[in-house]
This record gives C-alpha cells, structure tokens and sequence, in this order.
C-alpha cells in the first residue's frame, strides 16, 4: 500500500477557483485507487444554471463517464466542505471508498451535521470518513466570501 497523499490542497485550488468565478468556494479533487487524479472542479451551480452543480458531484460524474460505470469502487473524494445531504446521496450511490472534507457545515450539512445520510438504513453504501483536513483554510475561504457577499449587499 502507498503512503497517504492528500489532495486537500488541489480541492483548495478549485475553491478558489470558484470563488473568483462568482461560486460559493467549494472544491472537490476525485483520485482513483492508483492514486491518480481522475476529475477535480469546484462549484458551477451559478455558470451552469444547475442547482446539482456541486463540486462533488461535478467530479463523480466526471469519473463515471471516463470509467463507464456509475459505480467507483475504491476511489476518494476530497471536498473543501462537508457535502450536503444530495452530495452524500450520490457519494453513496457512486460507492466511492474514502470521503475526506475539510470544513464542517452547520447550516447544510449531511454526513456530521442535519440528516446524518450515511448513518441511515437506505444509505447502501457508507465510505470510510474524514473530516478536519485543511478544515482552517477552508473555512476562512468561505467566511472571507460570504463576508463579501453581505458587504456588497449593504451597499458598503
């Protein structure tokens, strides 16, 4: 087994990314059982018009589509934000092995926080988690946007 390399900080990039693209700063980085990147994006909810447009999912459908399968055993995702309860749907429906997030969400979270989707019975598959990673940097990337978003708001 190779040693663990993270990934968190290619999902930060994406963040960015996306916060310079007018998104909320979420990044996802998707690495195949070799450990080579197979799809890396940030959030395109706004660009795309589509409200599933999350990073995550951006990614998984990525990699479903160059591995032809729905399926992704033995691949992680890392996410700049703990995924939302939809996200965690599909990270479970895509079978993805490892789940590693950065920030916690209060607000709209699923995996630690709200609906806790892996830890229900209709949940088929459960991938191995880890939170806290970068879990500083993250946060202070979505505080700093939003912090912007109400200073524009005001008017100030």
């Amino acid at each position: 087994m190779s040693p663990f390399t993270s990934h968190m900080e290619t999902a930060l990039e994406e963040a960015r990314a996306a916060a310079d693209r007018g998104e909320v700063p979420v990044g996802a980085v998707l690495v195949d059982p070799s450990g080579r990147v197979v799809a890396r994006d940030g959030n395109r909810t706004r660009e795309l018009c589509d409200p599933t447009a999350h990073a995550e999912v951006l990614v998984i459908r990525a990699a479903c589509k160059a591995a032809g399968s729905e399926r992704l055993p033995g691949h992680r995702l890392y996410v700049t934000l703990e995924p939302c309860p939809a996200c965690a749907m599909v990270i479970s429906a895509a079978r993805i092995e490892r789940l590693y997030y950065a920030a916690a969400d209060p607000k709209s979270g699923g995996i630690a926080q709200g609906p806790r989707i892996f830890s229900h019975p209709q949940a088929h598959h459960v991938p191995e988690i880890y939170d806290g990673l970068c879990a500083e940097e993250a946060g202070q990337l979505l505080r700093a946007f939003f912090a912007a978003r109400r200073q524009d708001m005001s008017g100030d």
